[in-house]
């Protein structure tokens, strides 16, 4: 049971990493020709407005309700069953999607003073915010199908094409990028409108390799057209179900984008570039959050909701051990490095062209407040499945509420002090209540009865840990990073040579301290 979680998990990891790598290469590319200014400001907020609906609804409220639903339609009814589920959850999906970008393209102006009124401040701006968000919003109805499909394909074992169509969406941003940019110039548009347009050829790109997978399993995805197909479709009991999952569960994702939506709004009133040392710092959390939570997150959930369908509850609690323990052996090393090496890594990937030393300085605080909570981050997309999985999504989000109303109070305490680096100090120590929160919960109901050998663990962890951290500090204090500018190649062999003296520097000190890593691949 738990080789195919790791080899899942692993899959997952490895498209995971080639999206997060082709992503901070589009990174770089807006850091290097735009900088940190009214206009990238601008692109992030646009761009975060569709991001926005997309994990709300998308990978947010919609995933939550489908899977367990979907796996849990599968185990007790069958392919046959399930198939016809999909289907109709597809024609319900799709009529609500058109209304939802019809709505968001006319009220485009609306959405960007609720995320980001400070963007007044800066009339071009203001207005490239609007119509790059015009020019965008029709990538949720994209992200949504392909949610549609990526959870049909991960309920089917096949991990490997969702965890790989972002890929898409970075090259097409790229690509776009590079070869219309002098187009746009000569028509007197700015040039970061060609990463608007390369957003929406992404998202048309993963769609069709999405849906593509599905006619290969011999799905049904296409949604009806008929009005005999929508009866059928809102007569389905699954999407009954679905739909009273997705109350609670809207919910639940709203609080935490909520959360994004106040942030974004009170970066927007400090200084200009904000928003974009927020997001440049953000970029880099994804690595570890997407491969490490996402990764076990993918793997965990379908197998989560079928133990939890067929009764087994010593499955259902070992699986949630299992994804812990890879948090806590994965996750512990990687919030070491952000804090440790947060100027090298900032300077080695972004400081270049228009990204000045100041921007690297503003990047690395905010990087280092969300490394403060990176543990929690990624505990909290393991330990949330735990409720999901047994379709109680309502317990998660009181727990978000009281977290969102925590955070904001931190705000008012971090902000004035340490302006948008307080903003992500105050993820990251949320992350932490909210992880603790949901683990608390999940041991008192008794669905989680944690394995034997947690100390041993730990405190094997632990000293790996220290070691690492020695390392990574006189690393981070022998060489002026930013001064480096001048020998790029230099400086990023520099920081490879010491992300791999790191791993087997860590790893190593686990193989001496007694942890078997096959042992834990293999439990």
């Amino acid at each position: 049971m738990r080789v195919s979680l790791f080899k899942s998990a692993s899959t997952v990891s490895l498209f995971t990493l080639a999206s997060r790598i082709t992503g901070l290469g589009r990174e770089l590319l807006i850091a290097s020709w735009f900088g940190a200014s009214a206009l990238t400001d601008a692109f992030n907020v646009a761009f975060r407005i569709p991001n926005l609906f997309r994990r709300l609804f998308a990978e947010g409220a919609f995933s939550q309700a489908f899977v367990p639903v979907l796996a849990a339609t599968r185990e007790t009814s069958g392919d046959a069953a399930t198939r016809r589920l999909v289907g109709h959850v597809a024609t319900l999906l799709f009529c609500a999607l058109v209304l939802t970008c019809i709505i968001g393209v006319a009220g485009a102006p609306a959405l960007v003073w609720a995320l980001a009124s400070g963007l007044s401040q800066s009339t071009t701006g203001h207005e490239a915010a609007v119509l790059m968000t015009r020019i965008m919003f029709p990538y949720i109805g994209f992200m949504s199908l392909v949610a549609l499909a990526a959870g049909v394909l991960n309920t089917w074992g096949r991990f490997a094409v969702p965890a790989a169509a972002p890929v898409l969406l970075n090259v097409s941003m790229i690509g776009v990028a590079w070869w219309g940019r002098p187009w746009f110039e000569s028509w007197g548009w700015p040039a970061i409108y060609t990463l608007a347009a390369g957003v929406m050829l992404g998202g048309v790109m993963q769609l069709t390799l999405t849906f593509v997978a599905l006619h290969r399993l011999g799905i049904p995805s296409w949604p009806s057209l008929r009005p005999s197909g929508w009866r059928a479709a809102w007569q389905e009991a699954g999407c009954q179900r679905i739909l009273a999952l997705m109350a609670p569960a809207l919910l639940g994702v709203g609080v935490a984008q909520l959360s994004l939506l106040i942030n974004t709004q009170i970066a927007s009133h400090l200084t200009p570039g904000s928003v974009s040392w927020l997001s440049y710092a953000d970029r880099l959390m994804e690595f570890p959050t997407a491969l490490l939570g996402v990764a076990l997150g993918v793997a965990l959930m379908p197998q989560l909701a079928a133990a939890k369908a067929s009764g087994d509850t010593q499955r259902y609690s070992d699986m949630l051990d299992w994804g812990l323990r890879g948090v806590v052996l994965l996750a512990t090393p990687s919030a070491l490095g952000l804090l440790c090496l947060a100027t090298p890594l900032v300077a080695s990937l972004y400081h270049y062209g228009a990204f000045t030393a100041h921007d690297v300085n503003q990047t690395t605080l905010a990087l280092m407040g969300y490394g403060v909570g990176l543990l929690g981050l990624v505990a909290i997309k393991v330990l949330a499945l735990g409720f999901y999985a047994s379709q109680d999504i309502k317990t998660p989000v009181r727990v978000a509420i009281g977290v969102l109303v925590l955070t904001q109070v931190i705000n008012l305490v971090l902000v004035p002090w340490f302006a948008h680096a307080g903003l992500a100090l105050s993820i990251g120590l949320g992350a932490w209540v909210n992880a603790i929160w949901l683990w608390w919960g999940l041991r008192r109901r008794g669905h989680y009865r944690p394995a034997p050998g947690w100390g041993r663990f730990l405190l094997q962890v632990g000293l790996a840990c220290l070691v690492l951290a020695a390392w990574l500090l006189w690393v981070a204090r022998s060489l002026d990073w930013v001064a480096l500018q001048a020998q790029p190649w230099t400086r990023l062999g520099w920081l490879l040579l010491t992300l791999a003296v790191s791993a087997l520097l860590y790893f190593g000190v686990l193989r001496v301290v007694g942890l078997k890593m096959r042992a834990w691949m293999q439990i």
